[in-house]
């Protein structure tokens, strides 16, 4: 596709979503399109979809090309969202456009499509077995019999390859996109083949525009508004007997009907529809459907319950700070089951009901956003949207335009949701603050918990941070006056949190069966106190944070352990799929019935999984009705939903699950939690992993008594003495604070300072050491610790050394000024060249584990 640039205009600057931190200047005819806009441009020898950033300056730059074309009249990104994602890109160190298209859906960012068709002159030179291609392409014959020449590095020769590409197109029908062609031919780029042939004339390139975003439509017949007394109709109809009965289904109809309806519940043919647009009594017309994730669940009155006077307080404090300047953000720390949803939805009421504005409400799961979603739109109805991983492109579309138009003004959903382009934002709520899950695992690596800070500032609104057990950093930013905190300090109805026990495993399992049999897993005290809720009618919780049948397979006889083949941690085994699997890149592959070590046949099943103890659980309970919750069981779109929608109807006795069922949920019927080992990960090579473990144990403590039957919790560990158990035994978050400060005052890890790590990976292992020592030493050369107050620690393999087939080591920046880091970073990204290969180099501002 070729256009004729533009003879004069005017000069924008483009963001484009390459790993570039660099914007492009290019001529545009007309008006400069407000930032934000997306734009179709060429780069290179393809066209590319980027976003406005602001006018362009032309000086000492030549041959500058024209933008192709203006994708939208109004910004896909309003003003704000531009300077949000331009501090994202700049605090967590990611080019802009590359930002820009992670806040936006899928079909808003795809870029340009390069397609590649064969000629008549190529098809000829296919046909003719003597002279085979044309000379002036440098291609010979069809290579013979399927096999290509091949260069000394065992890839296909240059001229060979060109004549796979005509093969290639040929078979296919006679064109095909260049991303596929590249990988059917194999190693390298075909750029320098598809050059030649197309000089020759054998193939034409061409790149078409990114597809429209979809859009659903339905046929629909309509009576025209003109149409006035029956009498006017009857002398229109004449004889025409079935298009005075269509005209009667219409008018029942409402006034219009779905095309469809009228040919197959109806039984009218097409004939009739037309005979009566020719009289000029209905139009055809096509309507846009909005694909809508909440079609077919009732619409619910809402619970208005009286605020305690703490709530209440809260909710003043919170509506009163809003026509306050500064701004500050609030932390909400509230017990578990102490009403912060209430508080949520009372601030929202002044917010958006009383004010006009719009808000953004954050969970860290997709399984909270079914029950979150539920109670706001009992109080704000059609005017909530969702926006999580699970929706589809396109209903994810529909709820973007919709929130767009102002048609949603209360968002509800994940990590991304944060991004939702809802106008006049007045309130960001994260619930849930201290969650790991809210940091963003590929570039951008942004937290959004503190971008939810930032983007409320930007754009005037107030921003709640709510948790039952509140992040350290969140602590430390009251302690500095960064942050104003708010506290629940009892739960509604004046109900007490349930009483914990803790049983040692140690002694446990000096008198239990072995392993195999099961009887380690579940204690008697467990057991007894399963049953006991069973009896009752009540409901019951169990948590393992680790799916899976078992850790790990064993040689009983060499002591051999299955690793997976790309990472290097132990394959898991899943009964139910007879498989062992990679947790971490997916690998999988069948149970060995002999060591491939030793050949010995005896292998043995260790470690716990959900699955395992899931078997263990319908064992020891014949009749329960149980359901798991893990990543095995919610990979169906509405798994989540379906799930918790038992337990909540009460079609469930027990609940076992991982951390995904720790925190949130409500079900006042569950009167008991079970924390089947609450060991898992407590001693992890990570600075948080004790944290962790606190949080965990105290949210899912916190799922236990929330009604009028009050609740019990039982904690199996072999460390009943950590100081982390100890303090979720005795409800302390206070006091889990004050020690786990302490404990990282030395060496400091955040929040006493600031953390940056940088991860250097490669498939050499020989090769990534001397990426990550070249790269810390480039960047220690340029540390003035004693003036920064920054300190460079490492090089060293990461914890986990290996992931999906290659091999890493990390460093850290520890401290130092926000700005001066961020551009020490950047600044190593474009400038530090690692050693030739395969070496790659990723940053993480603000790591939430290090593993």
């Amino acid at each position: 596709m070729s256009r004729a640039p533009a003879a004069s205009g005017t000069w924008v600057e483009v963001a484009l979503p390459l790993p570039l931190f660099r914007t492009f200047t290019y001529r545009i005819d007309g008006a400069l399109p407000p930032p934000g806009t997306r734009v179709l441009v060429p780069f290179q020898r393809s066209e590319l979809v980027g976003w406005v950033v602001g006018e362009g300056d032309p000086t000492g730059i030549t041959g500058i090309r024209s933008v192709l074309d203006v994708l939208e009249r109004t910004p896909c990104l309003p003003a704000d969202m531009v300077s949000l994602g331009r501090w994202i890109g700049e605090y967590y160190v990611c080019p802009e456009g590359l930002t820009f298209r992670s806040m936006l859906p899928s079909v808003l960012s795809d870029g340009a499509r390069e397609v590649l068709r064969i000629t008549e002159a190529g098809r000829a030179g296919l046909q003719d077995e003597g002279s085979g291609v044309p000379a002036e392409a440098g291609v010979p014959a069809r290579p013979a019999a399927g096999t290509p020449a091949k260069t000394p590095d065992g890839a296909p020769a240059r001229a060979s390859r060109a004549a796979l590409i005509l093969s290639e197109l040929e078979s296919r029908g006679g064109q095909a996109p260049v991303a596929s062609l590249r990988r059917a031919i194999g190693r390298g780029s075909i750029w320098p083949e598809i050059r030649s042939l197309g000089a020759a004339g054998l193939v034409e390139h061409e790149t078409l525009p990114p597809p429209s975003p979809p859009v659903r439509s339905r046929r629909v017949v309509r009576l025209r508004e003109w149409i006035e007394d029956l009498g006017e109709r009857e002398l229109r109809f004449g004889r025409a007997a079935r298009q005075r009965e269509c005209y009667e289904f219409l008018e029942a109809s409402g006034g219009g009907a779905e095309l469809g309806a009228l040919l197959d519940g109806g039984g009218f043919s097409r004939s009739v529809i037309t005979g009566l647009e020719e009289k000029g009594i209905v139009e055809a017309v096509d309507e846009e459907v909005l694909r809508d994730p909440f079609r077919g669940e009732p619409s619910e009155k809402p619970q208005d319950f009286p605020p305690t006077p703490a709530q209440a307080a809260a909710v003043e404090t919170l509506v009163g700070a809003l026509d306050q300047r500064p701004l500050l953000p609030f932390l909400l720390h509230g017990i578990t089951g102490s009403g912060k949803t209430l508080v949520y939805i009372r601030l929202l009421q002044e917010v958006v009901g009383r004010r006009g504005r719009s808000a953004i409400v954050l969970v860290p799961e997709i399984s909270l956003t079914p029950q979150t979603v539920k109670r706001f739109r009992a109080w704000f109805g059609d005017e909530v949207a969702v926006l999580h991983s699970a929706l589809s492109p396109g209903e994810r579309y529909d709820q973007w335009r919709q929130i767009r138009r102002g048609d949603k003004r209360v968002v509800v959903g994940a990590r991304s949701a944060l991004f939702a382009p809802v106008p006049d934002l007045g309130a960001v709520i994260v619930d849930e603050e201290h969650d790991g899950s809210y940091k963003q695992s590929e570039a951008p690596r942004y937290h959004a918990r503190d971008v939810a800070v930032v983007r409320a500032r930007l754009a005037g609104a107030i921003c709640v941070l709510g948790s039952a057990t509140p992040s350290l950093e969140s602590w430390r930013n009251v302690e500095a006056g960064k942050f104003r905190a708010l506290s629940l300090p009892e739960r509604v109805g004046g109900r007490s949190l349930p009483p914990v026990e803790v049983v040692d495993l140690r002694k446990h399992r000096a008198g239990a069966p072995g392993p195999e049999d099961g009887g380690t897993i579940l204690s008697p005290r467990l057991v007894e106190a399963v049953r006991e809720r069973l009896d009752r009618g009540e409901q019951s919780i169990l948590l393992l944070n680790r799916r899976g049948y078992a850790s790990f397979v064993q040689c009983r006889g060499c002591g051999d352990v299955r690793d997976c083949p790309n990472c290097s941690v132990s394959l898991t085994f899943h009964r139910g799929r007879g498989r062992m699997l990679c947790h971490h890149c997916r690998h999988e592959e069948p149970v060995p019935d002999r060591c491939s070590g030793c050949g010995e046949k005896d292998l043995s099943f260790l470690g716990l999984g959900t699955e395992r103890v899931e078997r263990t659980v319908v064992e020891a309970f014949p009749g329960a009705r149980i359901a798991r919750m893990d990543v095995d069981t919610t990979s169906g779109k509405w798994s989540h939903h379906e799930i918790l929608g038992k337990v909540e109807r009460g079609e469930v006795d027990l609940l076992l699950g991982t951390q995904m069922i720790a925190k949130g949920l409500d079900f006042p019927r569950v009167t008991l939690v079970g924390v089947v080992n609450a060991d898992v990960g407590i001693h992890l090579p990570d600075f948080r992993a004790s944290e962790r473990s606190f949080q965990l144990l105290s949210q899912v403590a916190g799922r236990a008594g929330r009604g009028e039957l009050g609740g019990q919790v039982i904690i199996q560990s072999s460390l009943p003495e950590h100081y982390a158990i100890q303090a979720a035994v005795e409800h302390d978050v206070h006091g889990f604070v004050k020690r786990e400060m302490e404990e990282r005052r030395s060496p400091p890890y955040p929040p006493h300072l600031r953390l940056a790590n940088v991860i250097v990976s490669s498939p050499d292992r020989a090769l990534v050491a001397d990426g990550a020592e070249g790269a810390a030493r480039w960047v220690r050369g340029r540390v003035d610790g004693a003036r920064e107050g920054a300190e460079v620690v490492g090089p060293a393999p990461s914890p986990i050394e290996r992931l999906h087939g290659r091999w890493r080591w990390h460093f850290f920046i520890r401290g130092g000024g926000v700005g001066r880091v961020g551009a020490l970073l950047r600044s190593m990204l474009e400038e530090y060249s690692p050693p030739p290969g395969d070496v790659r180099i990723v940053v993480d501002r603000d790591p939430v584990a290090l593993l």
